[in-house]
């Protein structure tokens, strides 16, 4: 897959994974787990980038004697989704397209 497709799959995913509820890394990683693999060394990154991007906030919590991080969207977040709906149904059209051939939907 392509590299900037798969790195904006990835942020849409993480900001889906705390749209209705602030969560920290280990959770974030639990919750995607049912629908891809991600591992700590490419989630962080991507938390990064989107709170530079301005599409989460982040505040510290002590938990257990720890500081646990809480990743909040933010309404540029929400917005990122909703773009992101818009623009998968064009490339679902491109997607049908270009398997016509193999669906026996080829129109001559």
């Amino acid at each position: 897959m392509d590299i900037q497709m798969k790195r904006g799959l990835l942020d849409v995913a993480v900001l889906a994974a705390i749209k209705n509820e602030d969560s920290y890394g280990y959770q974030i990683i639990k919750d995607l787990k049912p629908y891809m693999e991600i591992s700590e060394s490419t989630l962080y990154p991507i938390l990064r980038r989107l709170e530079v991007g301005d599409l989460l906030t982040v505040r510290d919590t002590i938990h257990n004697g720890r500081v646990r991080k809480y990743y909040h969207i933010t309404e540029k977040g929400l917005e990122k989704i909703n773009a992101f709906k818009n623009e998968w149904q064009e490339i679902m059209l491109i997607y049908d397209f270009v398997i016509r051939e193999e669906s026996g939907n080829d129109k001559d």
